[in-house]
């Protein structure tokens, strides 16, 4: 298996760079991904580990045999990893391996208490993940962003000291998957610390892109909880997890009880394990469990310093093109100088152009992956829009009547550690192209989905791969 300090550059340690993909008029180029912020595509390093790995697995915990005793071990390694990752002290924290991000806010969520008039302080920029777990259980208050998209830090202080004594949790996001803005999580740790309350950030976005860093527990800016998925650090194998203190999970019983949670049960009593043992209910996901720790290897391996500086220069150089197409405006922060401020996110829309029409251009004539819409983020993205409350109440009742035509939304394009200056390049040019209306095919849009699909195109999908028997 490669060693992860070796010199091949990061794009080569990329699995599926450069596949080539069918356009429109049947001619096949390079696909370029520029989704990053929806799900990276594996390290070739966690492949290899997979790959090495998988004739070695069996199940974990009380197994007698070697392969058992050995994946064990693996597994209680990928937990270590995953600690220092973040840099979490493993003496007092734990990591707690699920499925994604939305699983670890959601468990969190029924495992904090509650009182009738307690408060969730949370902001408008947040993922869905970082929202909707939380509007089950308690009042959530919204901080409130500026007009381009940052954090109202006013906002923020004004909210805690206004509900001082009844926060149950705050919960923010440490960058946005949407503006790519980096909050200054361990700033408001501070500030909600100062109030009593506890933090748990959202890292997800972060955490391919820098280094995270949950300080010691009795820093004034220690992060209490944070919550983050491998599938957006280069590992798309099913394992996320959640960070935390064992004491407060050593407090109550889990959400989710079952094998391996327990040390002894009897008909009458129920013995729970320790940590993590007790929150990780039934037969674990060991291989993404280890394949997010080799990633996680990786990326400290080869240096978050290193990625963010390069991902920033790419960053500022697609800014400083895309400033040059007529009609494009580009939300949230568009000077290429505070690139470094910033993690490569880059949402934007095309004037008169519906920014679906915009992505499938893109994607069915130009082989250029984006996302667009309002990418889990509803509250943000209408912000960001300054959508008309008329506006935004005509589209939820056309949704609500399964017609997504015209939804609002926008265009993002996202950077990895190994996307470069040629795939920012392709977007360029095609974006320009769709500026100009030169591009090639008929679209329709779809009521139901709101996309736009080219007209009378069969998707030749099951040539590449299927799990069905081929057509013959």
């Amino acid at each position: 298996m490669r060693a992860v300090g070796g010199t091949t550059s990061l794009r080569d340690r990329v699995v599926g760079i450069d596949q080539p993909t069918p356009l429109l008029d049947g001619s096949m180029v390079p696909y370029v991904n520029l989704d990053n912020a929806a799900s990276t595509p594996p390290l070739r390093d966690v492949a290899d580990a997979v790959a090495e790995f998988l004739p070695l697995y069996s199940s974990v915990h009380r197994g007698s045999g070697f392969k058992s005793r050995l994946s064990t071990m693996v597994y209680d390694q990928a937990h270590e990893i995953i600690a220092r990752f973040v840099g979490a002290d493993p003496a007092t924290n734990t990591v707690i391996f699920g499925k994604n991000t939305t699983e670890a806010v959601n468990k969190l969520s029924y495992r904090l208490p509650f009182d009738d008039d307690s408060v969730v302080i949370t902001t408008v920029m947040e993922h869905h993940s970082n929202d909707l777990p939380w509007r089950n259980r308690a009042r959530c208050v919204y901080v409130a962003a500026t007009p381009d998209g940052r954090l109202d830090e006013e906002d923020f202080d004004r909210q805690l000291r206004k509900y001082e004594g009844r926060i149950a949790i705050v919960a923010v996001t440490a960058a946005s998957n949407v503006t790519g803005f980096i909050q200054p999580v361990h700033r408001l740790a501070r500030m909600a610390h100062d109030v009593g309350a506890k933090i748990v950030v959202d890292v997800a976005q972060l955490a391919p892109h820098r280094r995270v860093d949950m300080k010691p527990d009795a820093d004034p800016e220690h992060l209490d909880f944070v919550v983050l998925a491998g599938h957006k650090m280069y590992a798309p194998l099913g394992a996320g997890a959640l960070v935390g203190p064992a004491e407060f999970f050593l407090e109550s019983q889990p959400e989710y009880t079952g094998g391996g949670t327990v040390d002894a049960v009897t008909l009458d009593d129920v013995h729970w394990a320790g940590m993590p043992d007790r929150d990780e209910a039934g037969s674990p996901n060991v291989v993404g469990a280890m394949a997010m720790a080799k990633a996680a290897q990786v990326l400290m391996e080869v240096g978050m310093d290193r990625i963010a500086a390069h991902e920033a220069h790419l960053t500022a150089y697609t800014l400083e093109r895309l400033a040059a197409v007529p009609n494009v405006r580009v939300y949230g922060d568009t000077n290429p100088a505070t690139s470094d401020t910033r993690v490569g996110v880059i949402p934007f829309s095309v004037e008169d152009v519906h920014h679906y029409l915009v992505a499938a251009v893109l994607g069915y004539e130009g082989g250029v992956g984006v996302r667009s819409g309002c990418f889990c983020a509803h509250p943000y993205v209408v912000h960001l829009l300054q959508l008309p409350q008329e506006a935004l109440e005509r589209w939820k009742t056309r949704v609500l009547r399964g017609d997504r035509r015209g939804m609002p939304g926008m265009v993002r394009a996202s950077f990895g550690c190994y996307s470069d200056t040629g795939d920012a390049d392709r977007l360029v040019e095609m974006v320009d192209r769709v500026a100009r209306g030169a591009y090639q095919g008929q679209y329709d849009e779809h009521p139901a989905s709101g996309e736009f699909l080219p007209r009378g195109y069969r998707e030749p999908l099951a040539r590449f791969f299927t799990l069905e028997a081929a057509d013959d």
